[in-house]
C-alpha cells in the first residue's frame, strides 16, 4: 500500500534474544545485503497484523514464538535512492514509511525458520551485537536504523 506521499506503508522488526543480541538476515538475491526483516502492509491489515505475518514470512516465526517489547512511537521515513524506484509501477513509490517492532524471541533459536515462503528473503541469518546493524545497513536505511535502534535500546535494557 502506497500513501498519498508515496511512501510504501511497512513495517519493521526487530528480533532479539535474552542476551540482547538482534537477529541479522541476509538478504537473497542480487543485492545480498543484510537487513532486519521487514515488509509491507496490505489494505485493510494493520500494522501488527502485518508483522505477524511478515514475521511468519521471511523467518517463519509464529505469535507464540515471540513477545512484543515495544512499538515505535512514529512512524520512520526513508527515500529510495532513483535506481532503485519502479518508474514503471503506478502508483511511484518514492520509499519507504515504517512502523518498527521490538520483539524478543521466546522459542529456542530452531525457530527460524528461513524456508517457509515460496520465495525466501533471507539465505541466512545471525545474532549481532545491538549496534551492529546501524554500521552495516545500506546507506540510505542507515539514518532510519540509528533513530529506531536509539529509541528501542532502553526497552531492551529494560529486559535484561
Amino acid at each position: 500500500m502506497i500513501d498519498a506521499e508515496g511512501f510504501r506503508l511497512n513495517v519493521g522488526i526487530v528480533i532479539s534474544n535474552f542476551e540482547g543480541k538482534l537477529l541479522w538476515g541476509k538478504r537473497f538475491g542480487r543485492m545480498g545485503g543484510w537487513q532486519f526483516p521487514q515488509g509491507g502492509i496490505n489494505e485493510n491489515e494493520s500494522p501488527e497484523e502485518a508483522m505477524y505475518r511478515e514475521l511468519y514470512e521471511e523467518v517463519g516465526l509464529k505469535p507464540t514464538d515471540v513477545e512484543i517489547i515495544a512499538v515505535s512511537k512514529d512512524w520512520y521515513t526513508y527515500y529510495l535512492p532513483k535506481r532503485f524506484r519502479r518508474y514503471h509501477m503506478q502508483p511511484l513509490c518514492i520509499g519507504q514509511k515504517q512502523r518498527w517492532f521490538l520483539l524478543r524471541l521466546i522459542s529456542d533459536d530452531s525457530a527460524v525458520q528461513l524456508d517457509v515462503s515460496p520465495k525466501p528473503e533471507f539465505v541466512s541469518w545471525q545474532w549481532v551485537d545491538y549496534w551492529y546493524p546501524a554500521k552495516q545497513i545500506i546507506l540510505f536505511k542507515r539514518q532510519v536504523y540509528r533513530e529506531m535502534l536509539k529509541e528501542f535500546e532502553s526497552f531492551l535494557l529494560q529486559q535484561e
